[in-house]
């Protein structure tokens, strides 16, 4: 189990996290979302031991994880950690990267694993490839593959697909989840990507402003957002009034319907693929709704809320 107990960091006087508290089960994924600077990636490297917390404690089961101040090379022999950079050396090949931390002592061995890596991030045509050829989401793919190399306990993964494209990205991201899951790799993932989060966490947690504000599976925090900043990061969100109260209504939640609980002004429509994102107004205010056909501009409808209040 990892532990996170009541740590502070910061940078020279600016608080970058203020006193979390969190536990991570082994085996167990969780996705670590929040705004740019709120402290996603602070946070991993404190968890390696990159750098030394201000106060509090970090432990993996009955071992302390500490900073450079006690370690003369950061960073925790059983952990991962793959930075935004990559860390790759780009005049090797893509095969001797991931084979560089693998024991040569049986080197038939090593070659079997890294073709597994190379198959799991498919990237098997690029063996032989040096890396400086390679785009930025090959060297991505490269990178999750290095770091998987020696199995961690666990793998602490800053924006691991942002640089792959779409149509690679959701057969990756499943090969590498999955892979973890079934080797029971503990993951920690700071992203953006609300796939990422949604479809392969046991538990997300929301940071703002350096403070855990959220924790929770991610079927509760995204039907019952704490706030609008919460709701905000899972896409577009609706503030909606009801006596008094605030709800956080997300496109889909919405429908038109002449039973409508409110009428709303249209103003643009977006195609979306399968739907399309109507942009409306009431009172000045911007709401969002779903609707399988484009409305015309300045159109008047009515809007039903889909869920129960």
């Amino acid at each position: 189990m990892l532990s996170v107990s009541n740590i502070f960091f910061s940078y020279n006087s600016d608080v970058t996290l203020n006193d979390l508290t969190f536990l991570v089960k082994k085996g167990q994924h969780v996705s670590v979302l929040g705004e740019s600077g709120s402290g996603k990636s602070t946070l991993l490297k404190l968890i390696y031991g990159l750098y030394d917390v201000d106060k509090g404690e970090v432990f993996w089961n009955e071992t302390a994880i500490l900073g450079p101040k006690y370690n003369l090379v950061p960073g925790m022999s059983f952990m991962k950690y793959l930075a935004q950079d990559f860390d790759l050396m780009p005049f090797i090949t893509v095969s001797e990267n991931i084979g560089k931390y693998l024991s040569n002592f049986y080197p038939e061995k090593k070659q079997e694993r890294i073709k597994e890596l190379l198959r799991l991030v498919e990237m098997t045509e690029f063996s032989n490839t040096k890396v400086k050829y390679l785009s930025g989401g090959q060297m991505q793919r490269v990178a999750i593959a290095k770091v998987l190399a020696l199995e961690p306990e666990i793998l602490l993964l800053d924006e691991p697909f942002s640089h792959i494209d779409n149509s690679r990205k959701n057969s990756l991201r499943r090969s590498v989840f999955n892979y973890a899951k079934k080797n029971k790799i503990t993951c920690i993932v700071a992203t953006h990507d609300m796939d990422d989060a949604l479809a392969f966490s046991d538990k997300i947690i929301i940071l703002k402003n350096g403070e855990l504000i959220e924790e929770n599976s991610p079927e509760m925090v995204y039907s019952n957002p704490g706030s609008y900043y919460v709701a905000s990061l899972f896409g577009e969100v609706n503030e909606i009034k009801i006596n008094s109260v605030s709800h956080f209504i997300y496109p889909h939640e919405l429908k038109v319907d002449s039973n409508f609980d409110f009428e709303v002004c249209v103003k643009r429509s977006y195609f979306k693929g399968s739907h399309f994102l109507i942009e409306a107004e009431i009172n000045e205010r911007a709401v969002f709704f779903d609707h399988k056909f484009s409305i015309k501009t300045d159109s008047v409808v009515g809007l039903k809320i889909k869920k129960d209040l």
